[in-house]
C-alpha cells in the first residue's frame, strides 16, 4: 500500500538518479517513464516534487466558448479526501496550443490547500511570483500572460503529457532536471536501490574528474565498479 512516508523518502533523491535507478530494477523502457525536455520547472527552488497523479484535460485557449469548471471543483474534493500528496497532470486540449495557460496563482493556492503540491502540464502558466509564495511547484512549457475561459473536459483518465502516458494514481517525481513517472512495479524498492546507485555514481565521478588518469584507465575503473556494485555506466561499455 502506498504511504506518505514512502513518498517522502523518494523526495530525498534527484529525479535523474531515480530515472537511472528505475532502469536497473524495472522492465519498463525509459521512453515510457521520462517526459520530454519541453516539460521544465518554472519554480526550480521548490523541487524535488513527488505526489500521486490526478489527471485532467483542460481547454484554456479556444475563443468564444463559455467556461466550465464543475469538474475542477469535483477534482479538488477528490484531492482533499486523499491521504497522499497529489500532483495535477493537466493535458491542454484547446484549439490554440500556443495560447494555453493552465493555472495562475489563485488556482495554485486552491490546489495547494487540498494537498496538491504541484502541476505537470504540456501547457503554460502565469503568476509565477504568486505561485512561488504558495509554494506550489510547476513543470510545464513556460509562461503565458492570459487565457480564455477555462473548460475542464475530463478528469481522472489516462493522459499523454510530454510523450508519456500517465494514469491516475501513478507516482510523479520531478525537479529542475525534468519529470518522470515511477512505474508501480518498482516503487517499494526504489529508495533502497537509489541509495546504492548514488554511492556508485559518487565513487565513479570522483575518479572520472581526475586529470592524472587516461581515458582507458577511467573506463577500466568504472567497469570494475560496475562489477562490484551491480550498476552500469552509459559510456563504459560494461555489462550490467
Amino acid at each position: 500500500m502506498m504511504t506518505a512516508d514512502l513518498l517522502h523518502e523518494l523526495r530525498d533523491f534527484d529525479t535523474p538518479l531515480l530515472a537511472n535507478t528505475i532502469g536497473y530494477i524495472s522492465p519498463v523502457p525509459p521512453h515510457q517513464y521520462y517526459l520530454s525536455g519541453e516539460i521544465q520547472s518554472v519554480t526550480p527552488p521548490l523541487g524535488p516534487t513527488i505526489g500521486v497523479a490526478f489527471t485532467a484535460e483542460i481547454d484554456s485557449s479556444t475563443p468564444g466558448e463559455p467556461g466550465d469548471t464543475e469538474l475542477y471543483w469535483k477534482l479538488l474534493e477528490m484531492m482533499r479526501q486523499s491521504s497522499l500528496p497529489s500532483i495535477l497532470v493537466a493535458k491542454a486540449v484547446g484549439s490554440r496550443p500556443e495560447h494555453e495557460c493552465m493555472i495562475g496563482d489563485g488556482m495554485a493556492k486552491t490546489l495547494f490547500s487540498v494537498g496538491c503540491v504541484g502541476l505537470v502540464s504540456d501547457s503554460r502558466v502565469r503568476d509565477i511570483a504568486g505561485i512561488m509564495t504558495t509554494p506550489f511547484a510547476v513543470y510545464c512549457r513556460g509562461r503565458a500572460v492570459h487565457h480564455e475561459a477555462l473548460r475542464f473536459r475530463f478528469i481522472n483518465r489516462p493522459v499523454e503529457v510530454g510523450g508519456v502516458t500517465i494514469t491516475p494514481g501513478e507516482v510523479i517525481h520531478a525537479d529542475q532536471n525534468g519529470v518522470i513517472r515511477i512505474p508501480p512495479d518498482c516503487i517499494r524498492d526504489l529508495a533502497g536501490y537509489a541509495i546504492k546507485n548514488r554511492a556508485f555514481e559518487h565513487e565513479a565521478h570522483m575518479f572520472l574528474r581526475r586529470t592524472d588518469k587516461s581515458p582507458a584507465e577511467k573506463r577500466a575503473h568504472v567497469q570494475s565498479l560496475v562489477q562490484k556494485c551491480g550498476f552500469n555506466d552509459c559510456v563504459s561499455g560494461a555489462a550490467r
